[in-house]
């Protein structure tokens, strides 16, 4: 009799873990999807808070995605990728700040100083949800690293920058240029790609910048650029205090199994 207890030992041990590891992973799966509406939910903020800002940081994700893709990164960057993108100015939601932004004349030194503050800001605000994305508050706080050790807020130097902060780092400067902003007017897009190329090396990662001036990667942007400028033709608004945000048209794909570009999972 004891001996056959002793055989059924493993097979009650085994029972008892697989129920803990199912109860664990419900618990899990739980607090990511938590973590997933918090994130829908900030990039409803930005969008509220700054529509001209919310359509940018869309634009720089999908420029993102197709940079991503085209450089045949794993599923697991490529989501991280497109989060960095989407939540890489939440920084700027700060009011001073944002007057800055919107106030259409030149930017004074202290006015600068102020907008380098916002990848801090940015990393900040999402660090409660470094348990579910790891990856996120890094790739905000980096974006605007340059591969040269001269960017800010760390002076990161060549891959030391995380891959993400990398690839954002292009598709922001690319959005940058080509869309028109409170202190700048937009410029063409053979502008953009004589910047983008005077960048390789210094400002940007040498290989992503070859990648992303490639004429496959350069005509799928650049539709994507004539896209958005359809959708969002006609000057950008503040939404007045106490209105109701629509609904962002981004879908995340950590939401949906099947949709896009991504697999499911994170």
């Amino acid at each position: 009799m004891q001996q056959d207890m002793l055989r059924l030992v493993p097979f009650l041990l085994g029972a008892v873990g697989g129920a803990f590891f199912l109860r664990e992973r419900r618990l899990r799966l739980g607090a990511e999807r938590l973590g997933g509406a918090t994130l829908e939910t900030l990039l409803e903020a930005i969008a509220a808070n700054d529509p001209g800002t919310g359509a940018h940081v869309r634009r720089v994700a999908d420029y993102s995605l197709l940079l991503a893709e085209a450089a045949d990164l794993d599923a697991h960057t490529q989501r991280s990728i497109e989060r960095v993108a989407l939540f890489h100015d939440i920084g700027k939601l700060d009011s001073a700040i944002t007057d800055i932004i919107d106030d259409a004349r030149g930017l004074t030194p202290d006015e600068r100083r102020a907008i380098m503050r916002h990848p801090r800001m940015g990393a900040e605000v999402l660090s409660p949800l470094a348990q579910f994305y790891p990856d996120l508050p890094e790739g905000v706080l980096s974006h605007h690293e340059r591969w040269d050790g001269t960017g800010y807020p760390r002076h990161l130097k060549g891959k030391r920058i995380p891959i993400s902060a990398r690839v954002v780092a292009i598709a922001d400067s690319f959005d940058a240029i080509t869309h028109a902003r409170a202190y700048s007017h937009a410029r063409t897009l053979k502008t953009a790609v004589e910047k983008i190329a005077a960048g390789r090396g210094g400002q940007f990662d040498p290989e992503l910048t070859d990648l992303f001036l490639s004429p496959p990667v350069l005509e799928s942007v650049a539709k994507s650029m004539r896209e958005s400028h359809t959708r969002h033709s006609g000057p950008q608004r503040r939404r007045p205090a106490g209105s109701k945000a629509a609904a962002p048209d981004i879908t995340f794909r950590w939401r949906t199994a099947t949709h896009g570009r991504l697999p499911s999972g994170r």
